[in-house]
């Protein structure tokens, strides 16, 4: 199947699994579940992908294997977390159901269509890569596959640590400053980002792969200005009197040594 069809049918089937996902969030009152439903999308795109299209077969598996590791260890994570949380829900989404207050399920399915949206166009370098006939693979794909595995070990090594932060009592309303969170605000964040710059260098050599740069400065506008950052610092300065101070002294994004 060629390209373009070929997306417009990954865009039906996330359309599908939010839509499904939306009214299990209603019966479960925890729309938080979204995020597992984003990250486990990519695996059914990159496998649509990988079956339908006609590119190199070791291309299509080997970008396939990528992102179902990633896609389902964050998927797992988020899952873990929101059932340790359930019934409660996360308080960056408390904090879009007050905004959203009276028009709440409206807004929300709104949100979970975006989030679908953003799987679809976000899924666009597997794409191009699955549809690539070039043969054999090169020195772009081994290079983003690379990268990909020191990016997805940052990624779950900075949820572990947190996780285990968490996990002991004494640490309850405190910010957590060891391992990579010494360096960054929101390690786990900058090896999402990390993982997003590994796809576009895999997909760079593709018929037009130099275009999906922007999925990488998608994923950081995202990170900044929507989803990311500005949710989870609002909610960190409203539950942890020490956050300010960490802010003041520790990098934001990018991992580096803290200020005095």
């Amino acid at each position: 199947m060629s390209a373009l069809p070929l997306f417009g049918l990954g865009v039906l089937l996330v359309l599908a699994v939010m839509a499904f996902v939306f009214v299990l969030a209603l019966q479960l009152r925890i729309f938080s579940i979204v995020d597992v439903a984003w990250s486990a999308n990519f695996t059914a795109l990159v496998w649509l992908y990988a079956a339908l299209a006609a590119g190199y077969p070791p291309r299509r598996l080997l970008i396939a294997a990528m992102v179902t590791l990633w896609s389902l260890r964050l998927a797992a994570h988020l899952t873990t977390r929101i059932a340790a949380l359930y019934p409660e829900e996360e308080g960056r989404y408390l904090e879009l159901r007050r905004a959203w207050a009276g028009q709440e399920n409206v807004r929300f399915l709104g949100f979970f269509v975006a989030q679908g949206l953003s799987n679809a166009a976000l899924s666009v370098p597997f794409l191009l890569a699955c549809a690539d006939i070039r043969q054999p693979l090169g020195g772009y794909e081994l290079a983003g596959s690379l990268l990909f595995v020191v990016a997805l070990a940052g990624e779950a090594g900075a949820d572990r640590q947190l996780a285990s932060f968490k996990a002991d009592r004494a640490n309850r309303g405190r910010t957590c400053r060891s391992g990579l969170w010494r360096y960054s605000r929101h390690p786990n964040y900058f090896f999402e980002w990390l993982v997003w710059v590994s796809y576009f260098v895999f997909a760079l050599p593709s018929p037009w792969g130099w275009t999906q740069a922007a999925a990488p400065l998608v994923m950081l506008w995202f990170l900044f200005r929507v989803t990311g950052i500005p949710l989870t610092e609002a909610q960190a300065r409203r539950s942890r009197d020490d956050y300010r101070d960490y802010q003041r002294s520790t990098s934001a994004f990018l991992p580096w040594f803290p200020k005095r």
